[in-house]
């Protein structure tokens, strides 16, 4: 009898035990979750840190989120594509409260608008209507990049593949990157493509293709100079990589005398891609099939000098003339 009772007192403090080994175990939160490992180590292959600036683009289509960083030399390198579970609508803008339609366009992320406590799992938030989009009176908030895989006008992940989106966006913050960029497009906008989605049936002319044009220069630019453009918006329409002399641009209001910005082509610095021997340098020949810019990049005066073998260089002379 004695000896069964000291075998219960025996299970009971175990469990005891184990319940207070239990309590003290503590979670980390999913906002505060660091890098997995194979994220980390994929950054340092190629010679990239957790807190260097991000660049964000957006494909519907083919629905595939990039995040791109910035190296030590200044140009952007993608550094990973992500699957995007789910968005809802169709390849447009959005327009009004309720179409369901996933924006497409220009947006800005600042610190404020990461939602550690988001109800799906982890989401930053586009900055829907931006300026453009109130000129045009367009309706709707809350449009996010978020978890769950589910969604009514958002980009929708899984709550791993957020997890590690928003720690990266994290991390760009704690680095000192005071916001970023992202840019929604319809698909990837290559001369192939827009051609296939310019016509739809029953009408002869899709009525996002102006839109899509200005897309369009955009992620040219990027193809070109590894950089995003510095976008302004007037007279109702986005204008890409311009300057001007005068004040703050009027989003429903006139355009001044717009000049084309500087067009710097994205170039390999040796000296720099010797120091990350295990990290080749992207060559400027790779660009998507179908690739060719819209605009026209640089002044007719100054085409910019490149060796006989560089094809970007070539691209650059061909838009020059």
């Amino acid at each position: 009898m004695l000896m069964s009772k000291n075998i219960a007192l025996g299970v009971a403090l175990a469990g005891a035990l184990a319940l207070g080994a239990c309590a003290k175990v503590e979670l980390t939160p999913p906002h505060e979750a660091p890098l997995p490992t194979h994220a980390r180590m994929l950054l340092g292959k190629k010679g990239m840190t957790e807190q260097q600036p991000i660049f964000i683009r957006i494909f519907k289509a083919e629905s595939e989120l990039e995040v791109w960083k910035q190296r030590q030399d200044g140009y952007f390198y993608l550094f990973k594509s992500y699957p995007i579970c789910h968005w809802s609508g169709e390849l447009g803008p959005k327009r009004r409260q309720g179409d369901k339609q996933a924006p497409e366009g220009f947006y800005t992320v600042n610190k404020y608008q990461l939602n550690p406590n988001s109800k799906f799992h982890l989401s930053f938030d586009l900055g829907y209507p931006n300026a453009f989009d109130r000129a045009h009176d367009r309706t709707g908030d809350f449009l996010m990049v978020h978890g769950k895989c589910k969604s009514a006008g958002c980009y929708a992940m899984t709550d791993a593949v957020m997890e590690e989106i928003y720690a990266l966006a994290r991390e760009a913050f704690a680095g000192g990157q005071e916001k970023f960029h992202v840019h929604a497009f319809p698909y990837r906008m290559t001369d192939e493509k827009l051609a296939r989605y310019t016509n739809v049936k029953g009408r002869s002319r899709n009525p996002n293709v102006p839109f899509w044009q200005t897309l369009k220069q955009a992620y040219d630019y990027f193809e070109i100079t590894r950089k995003p453009p510095k976008i302004e918006d007037c007279a109702r329409r986005y204008h890409v990589n311009v300057e001007w002399d005068g004040d703050d641009l009027d989003p429903r209001g006139a355009c001044p005398r717009f000049r084309s910005g500087p067009v710097e082509p994205y170039t390999a610095v040796a000296s720099f891609n010797q120091t990350i021997s295990t990290v080749p340098a992207p060559r400027p020949a790779e660009r998507p099939p179908g690739f060719q810019p819209t605009m026209n990049l640089l002044p007719r005066s100054t085409p910019a000098p490149a060796p006989a073998d560089d094809p970007i260089g070539r691209l650059i002379r061909q838009l020059a003339h």
